[in-house]
């Protein structure tokens, strides 16, 4: 598998537990945020109906800064995980996309066809 990187955003663009970066990954919208020093991405796509989480553009977290939260329907999910914590998901978490952090920058791997 070839895999190809895609810049979204400079590091310092996400603080742990503040703003996301939306970005867009094969066609679909995604975002990307820190938390714990980690960051992590997902499809921005609540696993109930198929909203964008956001309730303003990059606004993921709930009040805490401990949670993702679905805006519309406040499903909870694990910002390191993407697993459903409660609401409306059902027990069905969000997409995790790979990502990379490296010389101040942070990617995302589109995994490419099989060659040869």
């Amino acid at each position: 598998m070839v895999a190809r990187q895609h810049l979204i955003c400079d590091s310092q663009a996400l603080a742990n537990g503040g703003k996301g970066v939306r970005f867009e990954a094969a066609g679909q919208r995604a975002f990307a945020i820190r938390y714990e020093n980690c960051v992590h991405a997902y499809l921005n796509r609540c696993a109930h109906v198929p909203t964008e989480l956001d309730w303003n553009e990059g606004e993921f977290f709930d009040s805490s800064g401990l949670y993702l939260i679905c805006a519309t329907h406040g499903a909870l999910y694990d910002p390191a995980s993407g697993a459903c914590l409660g609401g409306r998901c059902n027990g069905i978490g969000l997409k995790v996309l790979t990502i990379v952090e490296r010389d101040g920058r942070v990617y995302w791997v589109q995994e490419g066809e099989k060659s040869g």
